[in-house]
């Protein structure tokens, strides 16, 4: 018998795991949880319970790309990753479609990626079909999981408790804690077009990225297929709908402005993506 509380018993639920091997196993387990366990026998005197012992399963590791954990870093209440989604699969392993094609990607009501400009060496993007795991045009099939065990897909909500935590806490370029000035807290030391106004992105990017958040400008795909400027804007998706059933809620960082911009956006355009812990 095991549980998630101690002294599992058959009264628990649980599954039980018959047999003598001692190579036996229990499958299914959660990460980063401590589970009791107890051997259970029943004879004709009666039931018998051994004695307990608890183990805890490992923490899933993001890993990127290239192999290598993905860093995170704690806001407040909130750990969000500080590399964007790279995965061309859902949670169970299901590929997500790649579609390259400039006709395709406007008529797609299911989850698709690209990468930037369709170039290898570049970055991935996603629509927002992805992002929610729809990976078929049944409704009735229940959607995938996007985000690997123990992550999602920040809601507009959590990307609003960000925002107000980095402003609250000095990351605004100018150091105060009113107004929305905290693109370049956000943004990575390089890669930006450049800008000459006060507070932009692009403006002095040695100054960037003082909150760790490092958003690189890898751009994104329109719904119409094309390829939107490489350096002048970071957009990221949010797992928000709106009720017109063409949009999403998506956060933008553009090269020439300082604040992070709130943004309607059609749920075909292809963006990038960020994780918060469960």
């Amino acid at each position: 018998m095991y549980s998630t509380n101690p002294s599992p018993t058959n009264d628990d639920n649980v599954e039980v795991v018959y047999g003598t091997d001692i190579s036996t196993s229990i499958e299914g387990l959660e990460p980063n949880t401590t589970y009791y366990v107890r051997v259970f026998l029943t004879n004709t005197i009666g039931e018998f319970y051994g004695n307990e012992f608890d183990f805890m399963t490992a923490e899933v590791s993001l890993v990127n790309c290239d192999g290598n954990p993905i860093q995170s870093i704690v806001y407040g209440t909130q750990e969000w990753t500080v590399e964007n989604a790279c995965h061309i699969t859902y949670r169970d392993g299901t590929p997500i479609p790649e579609v390259t094609d400039n006709t395709a990607w406007p008529n797609l009501t299911t989850g698709a990626w690209c990468y930037y400009d369709n170039d290898p060496t570049k970055h991935r993007l996603y629509n927002w079909y992805a992002v929610m795991g729809i990976h078929d045009t049944d409704p009735n099939t229940p959607n995938k999981e996007f985000a690997p065990e123990g992550w999602h897909v920040p809601s507009d909500t959590e990307w609003t408790t960000l925002e107000e935590h980095l402003i609250a806490n000095g990351y605004n370029y100018d150091g105060t804690t009113t107004e929305n000035k905290i693109a370049k807290a956000m943004a990575s030391t390089t890669g930006w077009i450049s800008s000459t106004d006060t507070g932009a992105i692009g403006n002095d990017q040695s100054l960037n990225n003082s909150s760790g958040f490092n958003a690189f400008p890898e751009a994104d795909r329109y719904m119409n297929g094309a390829f939107y400027i490489e350096g002048d804007n970071a957009v990221f998706w949010s797992s928000t709908p709106k009720i017109d059933e063409s949009f999403a809620w998506s956060r933008f960082l553009p090269t020439n402005f300082g604040y992070l911009y709130r943004n309607s956006s059609y749920r075909r355009n292809g963006f990038s993506v960020r994780f918060v812990r469960d």
